[in-house]
């Protein structure tokens, strides 16, 4: 559902997880991706929010759509720089 709503994870290994090495559990919220952006506290606190709303979604299109329009905006907002 993430992926659905334009926010990009990792699949990650957790320290002490019984599970075999392939078969990932955690996920990794790499931030430098959005410090480098230029976002800073408040927008960290709207991804978590957006995470949070796609993750609640149980797959629903259209909530899934209207989180990806803001996830577009907020990176419309902090351009990647050149």
């Amino acid at each position: 559902w993430l992926e659905s709503a334009g926010i990009i994870v990792n699949k990650n290994m957790i320290p002490f997880d019984e599970r075999k090495p392939t078969q990932t559990s955690g996920l990794r919220l790499g931030t430098p991706a959005l410090t480098t952006r230029g976002m800073g506290a408040a927008e960290m606190k709207q991804v978590a929010e957006l995470i949070h709303q796609a993750l609640s979604s149980n797959g629903d299109e259209e909530r899934l759509t209207r989180v990806n329009k803001q996830v577009v905006e907020l990176c419309a907002a902090f351009p990647v720089p050149h």
